[in-house]
């Protein structure tokens, strides 16, 4: 990098998540010298843009950090030159996502914004847009990697590496990171002394291997998250719930919070019904935790993070990301599970997909770790069947064709339906109308039915 420093930009920068990202650029200032960080958003974000880009400078005037705060909605004006782009927007805002929670809900299906139909929603509506964004940094900032948080990420980093103009690209997840701390917390030890090897797609990874301090002891911590007495670790976006014993003693993995969507399928619908009925979907319930969060972030003598962040579903955000941009930059090879290409990774898969593994991630970006293997026969049926749907929904999204959106919607194992699942499409491409422009004449079309 030049004398100027770093320049970081962040796109979805008016997010709540942003104060998390700011004080873990602050914490690594040593090792990256952001001398720029812009925040960026549309129209629509503004007000929120400024709060949080008025936060972000209060937080960082009290680390005594030279870093200077950008805000824009000139998404090129920030994107040139840059040496990192993260983006982590919402195109439809909140009320998209209650949308995606409560039609599918409403004809009985799960809701939830990056598994079944929600999922593939949130992904039409994004998949365009992060590919603008990948094109206008082969322009702007050829040299930039693209470190994707946008949900759901494994099927925008699909797109992007299937479809993207911009090929340095990975996507993170806090799921990995999140399940790391649960298993040193359940050990009594440092997060810096775990590492679990991870392998799987995005929202559907498993843990591997265990270590603590290089020593192996996936045992010990099956036995550990097995004890009915331990907490079943998860997330503050989904219900803890604790797994069958003899079925993840025969599974020999360690499943993530999201895998309860499809092994405890049945009971996590009841709960999202009973949460529906009382029109307290998740959306519902961040939004108002949204507002309170940006009413703190209004206090002009804030000049730190929250601690009303954590309930939000982004927890770690900011480490996974930052260690992501903190190890390509000092060449560290550290290993962290991402959203990365397959190549000869995992056979389960072809070349070409995306999938998330643990990878020692330097200078030239990731590159998968030795221990990570095929997935076993248990997990392989499912894992391909949310792949294919992850790659009809990336194809979908691009093009815009309504065969390959109905095969995504029916394909989806929380949906599994073709009768419901066509009907379940056309209510909800009405519904989202106003930012799916590629279904236009489609969509036209179920109108004047």
């Amino acid at each position: 990098m030049d004398k100027r420093g770093l320049k970081i930009v962040t796109i979805g920068g008016g997010s709540s998540y942003t104060p998390e990202l700011v004080e873990g650029l602050i914490k690594r200032y040593n090792e990256l010298p952001v001398t720029e960080y812009w925040l960026v958003d549309i129209e629509e974000g503004k007000e929120k843009l400024e709060i949080v880009g008025n936060l972000a400078k209060r937080m960082v005037e009290k680390a005594g950090v030279p870093m200077g705060i950008h805000m824009t909605l000139d998404r090129k004006e920030a994107l040139k030159d840059a040496d990192f782009v993260t983006t982590q927007l919402r195109v439809g805002l909140l009320p998209a996502r209650a949308k995606d929670e409560r039609i599918p809900l409403s004809h009985g299906f799960l809701g939830q914004e990056t598994n079944g139909a929600g999922g593939l929603f949130k992904a039409l509506r994004t998949v365009p847009v992060i590919l603008d964004i990948a094109k206008e940094m082969k322009e702007l900032c050829p040299n930039a990697w693209l470190i994707n948080f946008t949900n759901p990420a494994g099927i925008v980093t699909e797109a992007l590496l299937r479809y993207g103009e911009h090929k340095k690209v990975i996507g993170v997840c806090n799921v990995p990171i999140g399940l790391e701390f649960s298993i040193a917390a359940l050990l009594g030890v440092e997060h810096s002394r775990i590492r679990v090897d991870f392998a799987g797609l995005n929202h559907m990874v498993y843990g591997e291997r265990v270590y603590l301090d290089g020593k192996d002891i996936t045992n010990e911590v099956m036995e550990k998250l097995l004890d009915p007495n331990n907490e079943s670790p998860t997330m503050a976006n989904i219900k803890a719930m604790q797994w069958e014993t003899e079925f993840i003693r025969a599974l020999k993995l360690i499943p993530c919070p999201y895998h309860r969507y499809y092994y405890k399928r049945g009971d996590m619908l009841k709960e999202e019904l009973e949460s529906y009925s009382k029109g307290q979907t998740r959306a519902e319930v961040v939004m108002q935790v949204e507002r309170e969060l940006f009413e703190l972030y209004k206090d002009v003598n804030l000049a730190v993070k929250p601690e009303q962040l954590s309930k939000r579903g982004g927890a770690h955000y900011s480490d996974v990301a930052c260690n992501v941009i903190n190890a390509i930059y000092n060449d560290k090879n550290t290993v962290i599970a991402v959203n990365t290409r397959n190549g000869n990774t995992l056979s389960n898969f072809d070349m070409n997909s995306a999938v998330e593994v643990s990878c020692y991630v330097g200078k030239e970006g990731p590159n998968p770790v030795e221990t990570v293997t095929d997935l076993p026969i248990a997990v392989q049926g499912l894992t391909a069947q949310i792949k294919a749907f992850e790659r009809l929904a990336a194809e979908a999204a691009y093009t815009g064709n309504y065969d390959t959106a109905l095969l995504a919607m029916v394909t989806n194992p929380l949906v599994s339906d073709d009768l419901k699942g066509r009907q379940l499409l056309d209510e909800m491409l009405v519904a989202h109308k106003n930012h799916l422009p590629q279904f236009k004449e489609v969509i036209d079309k179920l109108e004047n039915k």
